[in-house]
């Protein structure tokens, strides 16, 4: 059984940092700018972490200071609660470690 696919405008009401990613895919976005390599990879260990335990993996990049975060349920096809939930953690992470969009 997959989640339930969500409206993706009534999703992103809901997280203003967020936006439909670049290709136009199903899928939720964030670009986010860390005070150095350290605090970027600090961030992206604490998501992993949670990410592992709710086995919902986001596809992501890093570049030095900068995390690019793309969230969405391949089995669904769009965006589902799981998306939501791993996108409000990642706020509350990239909000405590200086992460700016």
């Amino acid at each position: 059984m997959t989640d339930a696919r969500l409206d993706l405008k009534e999703t992103l009401q809901g997280l203003p940092a967020w936006r439909v990613a670049d290709d136009d895919r199903p899928a939720l976005a964030r670009s986010l700018t860390f005070g150095d390599f350290n605090a970027a990879f600090g961030f992206m260990t604490r998501v992993a972490l949670m990410a592992d335990k709710m086995d919902h993996h986001p596809e992501w990049s890093n570049v030095y200071n900068r995390v690019e975060v793309l969230l969405t349920t391949h089995d669904a096809d769009g965006v589902t609660q799981r998306d939501v939930t791993l996108a409000r953690f990642i706020d509350k992470v990239a909000a405590e470690l200086g992460g700016a969009a």
